[in-house]
């Protein structure tokens, strides 16, 4: 066994090189709801929670666990890179299967009940529970690093420019 903290083990890159394979990318749309309030206060990575029904869609395509791509708010014509809890965060015990969304960018604002547009580009790792809320949040971001770098790749870095992100007229 590695002295070595769980996260120096992980891979800085998950995926293909060269192509989005499938069952990525996934489209998902949804009004943000309110969540259970961990993410920016307890956390310090604050989520865009979609609906239960989203959830319910993607779980039809998705394994829990944690995934990235990339987001749009209706209110805001950016596009921004994001990673996606999608389960049933075991560390809180989630009794329903949620995806909450931390877009990687500071906002001056929530944007409760705005439309939420993500492109799921693919995979990180699977959920998991922690001994600790500092272990839960060095885990989050190494996951952000990940996300980053395979973003930055050519095939995953084209995604952020799919009309499904812009906004709605």
């Amino acid at each position: 066994m590695s002295n070595q903290p769980e996260t120096q083990q992980r891979p800085l890159f998950v995926g293909k090189d060269d192509e989005v394979e499938a069952p990525y990318p996934l489209k998902l749309k949804g009004n943000v709801i309110k969540g259970f309030g961990r993410g920016g206060k307890e956390l310090g990575f604050a989520t865009a929670n979609l609906p239960e029904e989203v959830s319910q869609y993607a779980g039809q395509f998705l394994e829990s666990g944690i995934l990235y791509g990339w987001a749009s708010v209706n209110s805001n014509p950016l596009v921004y890179p994001m990673v996606m809890s999608f389960g049933w965060n075991p560390y809180y015990k989630n009794e329903k299967r949620s995806a909450e969304v931390h877009i990687m960018h500071k906002f001056d604002e929530d944007f409760y009940d705005k439309e939420l547009r993500v492109i799921v580009a693919g995979f990180i790792r699977d959920e998991r529970t922690y001994p600790s809320l500092d272990a839960l949040i060095d885990d989050i971001n190494f996951d952000i690093k990940v996300a980053n770098n395979c973003l930055a790749r050519p095939a995953y870095n084209a995604l952020k420019d799919d009309p499904f992100l812009k906004p709605s007229q």
